[in-house]
């Protein structure tokens, strides 16, 4: 038997039994190869651009917010295009009082911040003028009723100033510290944008300074169309195991139902088998039956003959019912009469031939050996398709030749760097002066900070000494201390007025613009309309010339088309003829892989299926015409007493199953006749009966009893024979047309769309040559996975990083952010709070003189009672003596000593409150020191001052009129009442 190693070999030799299906086959196979993998490719471009700076919110968000709707306040005017036009192109030509309109918010400001520089500083010096003469920020006379309200709303306002200018000087610390953070990453990020466009004006294809004609080739076009070994390598590699990829998955797809058909054929050989030695078996039984029976029927007829003659007669006694029995005493079953099977068995001489269990072994292992079998079979193919694969695309290798030269990329990358190399040093100075800016912000603000300080040290202490003092006239050391505070922190104000608005208005002058007339623009494409617009930059200054280009080109369109990714010869409109795709295009190359995939074949020819002996077993079988044996025959002959119910029915009448060997039953004869012959009364009659009792004893042993035995042998057989009869001539004719030979089949191509050019005529269409050209679709598919991988990855580097111009947007972006968000901003919150903190300084000022004279202790006098006369208290008769110049006689002081002392004491008294009212009155309390009363003066106050006026009178020189003045100045203030004196110390 010739054996053929292929992939189909065992599937289409086993014959698969039922057509059966394979839903989802397809889908199976690719998942059994698997997606192609992920090819991991060298970055190409050299990673020299930065992406675009962007600030990151933070917490002084919102401040900035505000200060930028302060400013656009200030400045309401729109961006001044024919203003920048004329100062561009004729400055001589420009007008004063255009700019001046325009800045119209900022003059405004100036005239304000003036009138600050001169006020504040005017102010502080008729302040110092007034303070030295005492006339200004004194201590309050005397107290009155409302003096608790006033001292504590002046005390809440101070205080809500002093907090107002505390969260202004620490935002200005703040922002002024956070401006100076950003100074230096902000210089830094220049030259690293200029570089990143240096970067970018060096990705394209320069002319030669030194050959002109000679453009440069990228190099990293070179390195991209190199990378094209990637996917081939991966493909080569696969190559390798395409046989026996593709074997393992036919293998993993049809193993269930190709094992499935191995047991079918395993059990029908097996079957086959069992079926021809039960019909051998069958025949030799029927043969014994019929001798048997030839020599059963003399012998039998014989006993029949001499037994009915002994028991018919008359001397034979109660042998009627043995008669009966004899009379049945003959054959049941002519087993001549039973079907012969010589006709099937010779047709089935020696069948099996061939051995069903060997052939089925030897091919299970050839299915188990597919991959191995179908890597053999398509290694020549595969050395072929490796050779078209390793060819280099064409369209790949001109893809850095054809692309766009740019004369002015030389003369650009130069400038560039002239610019980055001169920009350094300034930036340098930048930061110096920065430094300078920083130092003075931090001096003048903590000027502020030290203005809040006293404030609140001179707060906490006047409030201190005012809730320890007793009395409002008592000196107090911290009250004292705290008005000092105060008044302090409204020095440095007036001191460093001039200084702080000096530094607000110059940063405010200088950051507002960059603001208004820069960032704004900028942000909103003003800027970019302003340059793109024609003459509104000098002659000088054609961008589109001084790149080189043959059409103008507009900065606005090409930084919105840098920024949505467009490549770099496209926005500067190089060369329009430039096609990335049509160099990306290897549709040539796929074309000629599919084509030689196509020669990749399974050739199944000259293949035997089954071999020659099983081919001629199951022929055997097939026209043995084993379904045409008449069982029926048999089971109408044979005594069935073993008989199936089921078999009887279906076989024949049910009287011809009851047949038995004999008709009667020989064994009760015999026992019945041995009792005859003992019961009769002639003995020659009954030993002749004993002696035939003997006989067909014998006869059942010898002849009956093997006939029953071959019956019951032949029933089993057939019950077998007849459940197998119609089985396997079909399941032989089934497998007989359906397991073809090779030649018929056509070879299988394993390439996708193929399947209607392999059906041919005579075809055998079979799962595994659907699964064939399913693997080969896979395969072809995962093949080009690689390539169009490699081709994304191609479109990504050259437009993406190579070849766009996004460095062009990006350091525009850069540049926005630079000087608008990492410098303006600080820079404008920073002049905010320290204005706001400058011009809150003038509530502080005020506020604080004011309140200091509540701190100090009050100069006070006694107030006349409005009945009986004025009296003088003691410190009015020590001030008349003095300004008499001359004191009172000793006889006079002498005399009253003891008086005036008692009066003064009395007297005193007053502030107390004992002496008003009735007579034992007590004090005023604290918490009644805001009320007051007029006082009245007892009959023994009045009659001691009336006492303490007689000594004066006597005591003061002749013509004085000093006393009665003053006396007189009494009583006029005591008749009109104005005259009070406190009850309680408030």
């Amino acid at each position: 038997m010739v054996r053929s190693p292929d992939l189909l070999a065992a599937l289409l030799g086993l014959g698969l039994g039922a057509v059966v299906t394979l839903p989802g086959a397809g889908a199976a196979g690719c998942r059994a190869l698997g997606p192609a993998d992920r090819l991991v490719f060298a970055p190409a471009a050299k990673a020299r651009w930065l992406p675009p700076r962007v600030r990151a919110p933070g917490p002084l968000d919102s401040l900035y917010g505000t200060v930028r709707g302060f400013l656009s306040v200030v400045q309401l005017n729109p961006f001044p295009a024919e203003l920048i036009k004329t100062l561009l192109n004729e400055p001589a030509s420009v007008k004063v009082d255009e700019v001046v309109r325009y800045q119209a918010g900022y003059v405004v400001c100036a005239v304000i911040a003036g009138l600050y520089l001169l006020a504040m500083p005017a102010a502080g010096l008729c302040f110092c003028c007034l303070r030295c003469r005492r006339r200004c920020g004194g201590r309050v006379k005397m107290e009155h009723r409302t003096m608790a309200c006033e001292r504590a709303v002046l005390v809440t306002f101070l205080l809500l100033t002093t907090l107002v200018l505390l969260i202004g000087v620490v935002t200005a610390f703040v922002t002024n510290q956070h401006m100076h953070e950003q100074m230096g990453p902000s210089a830094e990020a220049v030259p690293e944008t200029l570089l990143s466009l240096r970067g970018l004006v060096s990705e394209v294809p320069l002319v030669s300074i030194e050959q002109p004609l000679t453009p440069t080739r990228p190099q990293e076009l070179q390195a991209v169309a190199e990378q094209f070994s990637l996917p081939q390598e991966q493909v080569l590699e696969e190559l390798n195991d395409i046989g026996s990829s593709i074997g393992t998955a036919i293998h993993s797809q049809l193993k269930s139902t190709v094992y499935e058909a191995l047991a079918s054929v395993l059990s029908l050989g097996q079957a086959l088998q069992v079926s021809v030695d039960h019909l051998r078996g069958l025949n030799a039984t029927s043969v014994e039956l019929q001798e048997g029976q030839e020599a059963l029927a003399p012998a039998l007829h014989g006993h029949r003959q001499r037994l009915l003659a002994l028991l018919q007669e008359p001397r034979c006694q109660g042998c009627a019912g043995a008669l009966d029995k004899g009379h049945s005493l003959e054959l049941g079953a002519d087993f001549s009469q039973v079907p012969s099977v010589d006709h099937v068995l010779h047709r089935l001489e020696g069948v099996p031939e061939a051995n069903f269990y060997s052939m089925v072994w030897e091919e299970n292992t050839t299915f188990n050996a597919l991959p191995i079998l179908a890597a053999l079979q398509t290694a020549d193919m595969v050395r072929e398709l490796k050779k078209v694969v390793a060819e280099q695309p064409r369209e790949l290798n001109t893809m850095g030749e054809a692309f766009p030269v740019w004369e002015a990329a030389s003369r650009w990358s130069q400038a560039l760097e002239e610019v980055e190399e001169r920009s350094r040093p300034f930036l340098e100075e930048v930061q110096r002066y920065e430094r300078y800016r920083w130092i003075a912000g931090c001096v003048l603000s903590s000027v502020v900070l030290l203005v809040v300080v006293c404030n609140l040290v001179g707060l906490n202490l006047g409030i201190w000494g005012l809730s320890a003092r007793e009395d409002p006239s008592h000196s107090e050391a911290k009250g004292e201390a705290g008005a000092r505070f105060l008044m302090v922190g409204v020095g440095f104000s007036f001191l460093f007025a001039a200084p702080l608005i000096l530094l607000v208005f110059s940063t405010f002058l200088v950051g507002g613009n960059v603001q208004t007339l820069v960032c704004q623009s900028w942000e909103s494409g003003e800027l970019y309309e302003f340059v793109d617009t024609p003459g509104n930059l000098p002659p000088s200054v054609n961008l589109s010339q001084l790149l080189g280009l043959k059409k103008n080109l507009s900065i606005l369109l090409a930084y919105e088309q840098c920024k949505q990714g467009a490549v770099l010869w496209t926005v500067l409109q190089l060369n329009d003829s430039y096609d990335l795709e049509k160099h990306l295009d290897i549709s040539q190359y796929t074309v000629k892989l599919q084509q030689e995939l196509q020669k990749l074949k399974v050739d199944v020819k000259n293949l035997d299926l089954l071999s020659p002996a099983a081919r001629r077993d199951l022929e055997a079988l097939q026209s043995s015409r084993l379904e045409s044996i008449h069982y029926p025959g048999f089971l109408a002959e044979v005594s069935s007493g073993h008989l199936r119910p089921d078999l009887g029915r279906s076989e024949g009448p049910t009287e011809e199953i009851q047949k038995p060997v004999v008709n009667s039953d020989v064994e009760k004869l015999v026992q019945e006749l041995e009792g005859l012959s003992q019961t009769q009364g002639n003995a020659t009659l009954g030993q002749k009966l004993q002696e035939e009792a003997r006989g067909l004893q014998h006869l059942h042993q010898e002849k009956i009893l093997p006939q029953q035995n071959l019956v019951s042998e032949i029933l089993g057989v057939l019950d077998r024979v007849t459940h197998l009869k119609g089985e396997l001539p079909t399941r032989a004719t089934h497998i007989l047309r359906n397991g073809l030979t090779g030649k018929t089949a056509q070879p299988v191509l394993m390439v996708p769309g193929m399947g209607d050019k392999a059906a041919g005529p005579g075809t055998l269409t079979s799962p595994g040559l659907l699964s064939s050209l399913q693997e080969s679709e896979c395969f072809l598919k995962r093949e080009m996975g690689y390539f169009s991988q490699y081709m994304a990855w191609v479109r990504e580097e050259v437009t993406q990083r190579i070849a766009t111009c996004q460095p062009l947007s990006a350091a525009l972006d850069s540049g926005r952010v630079i000087l608008c968000d990492m410098v303006a901003d600080p820079w404008n919150a920073f002049w905010f709070c320290l204005g706001w903190c400058t011009f809150f300084l003038i509530p502080s000022i005020v506020f604080a003189i004011k309140t200091s004279k509540y701190f100090r202790p009050i100069r006070k006098r006694l107030s006349q009672a409005p009945v009986g006369p004025p009296c003088l208290p003691m410190p009015f008769l020590q001030l008349a003596w003095l300004e008499t110049g001359v004191g009172p006689t000793p006889s006079a002081v002498g005399q009253a000593g003891t008086v005036i002392t008692t009066v003064t004491k009395e007297v005193m008294k007053v502030s107390d409150g004992s002496l008003l009212g009735e007579p034992g009155r007590t004090p005023l309390s604290k918490k009644e020191g805001a009320k007051w009363q007029r006082p009245r003066l007892t009959r023994q106050a009045l009659m001691r001052c009336c006492l303490v006026k007689w000594i004066l009178s006597s005591a003061a020189p002749q013509g004085s009129d000093t006393l009665g003045d003053f006396q007189s100045d009494s009583v006029s203030d005591w008749k009109m009442g104005t005259s009070t004196t406190p009850a309680s110390q408030a």
